[in-house]
């Protein structure tokens, strides 16, 4: 026994834990070091690891489960089609009408024509469940002041008047260029309920406040370059920041992302300038404005947890004339792990306007919290720049709205007309299918979010080996028809909560329409314990059902 190591009891068992890989909600396994040590962000798209390898049995106990990637999916005769934000009629809901917000400094000083604004520039849009309240942060005056507005619908605002600056909505006088605000239901100290950084000298300034009025500042980060942010990914619980690269820092060219992430929202994440990992870019398949020959850039990447996945908003910069302020759009991407990206669709999900004179004729961002749940819709709160045609200044800026379908975001459609028919055997189906990889759950009642049109969908349950488990038949499934998001899955006998625990496939099978998503729910009711992004009217705390 020479030269063995003793280790004092239940020691080993301490040191295991320790240094045991991370696993997910959902069945991923982290890699190490994490996060990943890459030196520069591809340059193409690469599929992550997760999608490569998927778990042998996914856990789907958090959030409705959306059909963005193939994580899910074993095998499919439906076709995938991705959807689009939709403006609001309302546009812009938000505008500079008020003295500060009339207001640019700069352009005064310089005597040149001034650029109004009442803009998210990231900021945060959030519902705040104790209040019951729509609350907007957003620019006032270009690059002044913070303000704050409040909603009873999101779609119609008010300038509250606030003690900061007495008969104003400025919650905060600081010179800021980009700017985030966070709604930290997770808090336990009621000072700290909201979160901000503001970026200034090169640096994030964090402050927080405990109601998004008053602000406390805590300290500084590390260096970093304008337009960087931050979000909470509560599937950690970590804070994340997502930081603006300086492409004359290595040799990629172009602005890029790099990623920092602290379990704590510190008053002193002052990291070195090599300690932020490269993340990701503007890549092979982005495109730039075909009447611009140059590449194009990330610009910026505001990301929230929505139900079962991490919904990242990538404002893609389009490139630059001179002629018209720099064109951003906002496009998608989706993560399972928090730090890789799975981009399949790279058009863009909510656009410039191509109508010279448009309130977002010129530049599109997105705000910070992403998107809110209300009813059956999300709501997306970006920044609208109007432009002054034959210069590159961006004129009037004005916050929108638009619209998606509740986990709207990408389908798994059947049209027996237009979809290819796999042939079974010598008939040709007309019913699409899709059966999951082998899940796993401890809910009790199915749902589906779907619109069948004039068909129905079915599901079946298989074991892992493909079995059909008898009474969840096929058959034996009441037909689900119209157009829901929620609506409930059942038998002629049996509980799918009776197979809770055990390791079993879903089949879907439909004769017209789409479906969105599904998920076991604990309840009749259809809550599915995933996170509502910057949440909604509906719901109490920062997950769908619960308070966790």
């Amino acid at each position: 026994m020479s030269g063995a190591i003793l280790w004092p009891p239940g020691s080993w068992e301490f040191a295991r834990a320790a240094f045991a890989p991370e696993v997910l909600y959902n069945g991923i396994t982290l890699g190490s070091p994490w996060p990943p040590r890459l030196k520069y962000p591809d340059e193409h798209p690469i599929l992550p690891a997760y999608l490569a390898d998927p778990p042998a049995v996914i856990p789907i106990d958090v959030g409705r489960q959306l059909f963005v990637d193939d994580f899910l999916i074993e095998d499919t005769t439906l076709a995938r089609t991705f959807h689009r934000a939709v403006y609001h009629p309302a546009n812009p809901i938000l505008r500079p009408e008020k003295p500060w917000e009339l207001r640019d400094e700069v352009a005064e000083r310089t005597k040149n024509p001034t650029n109004p604004a009442a803009m998210v520039f990231s900021d945060g849009v959030f519902f705040d469940p104790r209040e019951r309240v729509f609350k907007m942060w957003y620019m006032a005056g270009y690059g002044m002041f913070t303000c704050l507005a409040t909603s009873s619908d999101g779609v119609f605002w008010r300038r509250p008047e606030f003690d900061v600056v007495p008969g104003t909505n400025i919650v905060s006088q600081a010179v800021r260029d980009s700017s985030t605000v966070w709604l930290d239901l997770h808090e336990p100290d009621p000072k700290r309920r909201y979160k901000m950084s503001v970026w200034y000298d090169h640096a994030l300034v964090l402050s927080v406040s405990p109601d998004g009025i008053h602000w406390t500042e805590i300290g500084t980060t590390g260096r970093t370059g304008d337009r960087s942010t931050f979000f909470h990914n509560p599937f950690r619980n970590v804070w994340v920041y997502s930081l603006r690269a300086n492409q004359f820092e290595s040799s990629i060219s172009g602005r890029y992302r790099k990623y920092w992430e602290s379990a704590e929202f510190s008053a002193s994440p002052t990291w070195r300038p090599q300690d932020p990992a490269a993340w990701i870019k503007a890549d092979s398949r982005d495109f730039a404005r075909p009447d611009v020959a140059t590449r194009p850039e990330l610009y910026n990447l505001d990301c929230v947890a929505y139900e079962s996945v991490m919904l990242g908003l990538f404002s893609v910069w389009r490139g630059e004339t001179g002629a018209r302020e720099k064109v951003n759009e906002i496009t998608l991407g989706f993560s399972r792990d928090g730090f890789h990206w799975h981009r399949p669709d790279r058009a863009s999900f909510i656009p410039v306007s191509e109508e010279s004179g448009s309130w977002n004729w010129a530049n599109v961002q997105s705000a910070g919290g992403c998107c809110l749940v209300v009813g059956d819709a999300l709501y997306f709160y970006v920044s609208g720049r109007q432009g002054r045609p034959g210069t590159e200044a961006p004129g009037v800026c004005s916050t929108g709205l638009a619209t998606l379908r509740r986990d709207g975001f990408a389908s798994m459609d059947w049209r027996p007309d237009q979809a290819r028919v796999i042939k079974q055997g010598k008939t040709a189906s007309s019913t699409g299918m899709l059966t999951t990889r082998p899940i796993r759950f401890s809910g009790q009642h199915l749902f589906v979010n779907a619109d069948l049109g004039g068909g129905d969908l079915r599901v079946e349950v298989l074991d892992r080996s493909g079995r059909t488990l008898v009474p969840f038949t096929r058959d034996a499934c009441a037909p689900v028809t119209g157009n829901g998001t929620r609506l409930p899955v059942s038998w002629a006998k049996g509980s799918i909560g009776d197979l809770a625990g055990q390791e079993v496939r879903l089949r879907f099978s439909l004769t017209h329409g789409r479906v969105y998503a599904f998920w076991v729910s604990p309840s009749a009711a259809g809550e599915s314990r995933g996170y509502p992004a910057g949440g909604g009217p509906e719901f109490q705390g920062p997950v769908d059902g619960g308070t966790r």
